[in-house]
């Protein structure tokens, strides 16, 4: 009888511990899929294991995709949504939309629908900014920049302004084809994330 009682409360324990948990859900293009290294080397795999350390209730779920546009994320999301059931989704999309050219109102149609969609499913978002080369011309540049700011400010949603601070156009922290962050430089990217992630765990 002791041993039965045992069991069902150690069973009770666990699924209380299960449902405390929260996952992480990264929706993100090649800066986040650690193109070019190992993903082990990679910024999520480098915070899965700092929430190990600081807060081992959380799991992380990296669902980024090289070469992924803000419509490829918008268009992923449902699925990652129902499977993960995250409590906080973390946007880093939008680069390759700037390299592309294409319009940043589409950009901006298809973050806030992230984040809408995000916020029905029960998950808080953070939102990962971006900036383009200046060889893009000031006036793409800076509407580009501002669809993160604004949309930041409209949807009242955590932003790091710019996620590649200290790493874009710095020597020895991109990869040879001047885009994609090497291994040393992913430490920097999660301490540019670290301070507007941390109070929302």
């Amino acid at each position: 009888m002791r041993t039965w009682l045992l069991r069902g409360c150690l069973g009770l324990l666990l699924l209380a511990q299960n449902a405390a948990a929260g996952t992480l859900l990264v929706v993100g293009d090649s800066i986040s899929a650690a193109f070019g290294l190992e993903t082990r080397d990679g910024w999520v795999s480098l915070l899965a294991s700092r929430l190990q350390r600081e807060a081992p209730d959380w799991r992380v779920v990296n669902a980024s995709v090289s070469g992924d546009t803000s419509a490829g994320g918008l268009s992923r999301l449902p699925a990652l949504l129902e499977a993960h059931a995250p409590q906080l989704v973390l946007i880093e999309l939008g680069g390759n939309d700037g390299l592309r050219g294409q319009p940043p109102l589409q950009l901006q149609q298809n973050l806030a629908a992230m984040i809408a969609q995000s916020r029905a499913a029960g998950a808080e978002v953070l939102l990962l900014g971006m900036k383009l080369p200046p060889n893009y011309g000031p006036r793409y540049t800076r509407a580009f920049e501002q669809v993160y700011v604004e949309l930041a400010e409209r949807k009242q949603v955590p932003l790091v302004p710019f996620f590649l601070k200290g790493v874009g156009g710095v020597d020895g922290m991109v990869q040879g084809d001047g885009i994609h962050p090497t291994a040393a430089a992913q430490p920097i990217l999660l301490e540019n994330l670290w301070p507007t992630l941390q109070p929302l765990l």
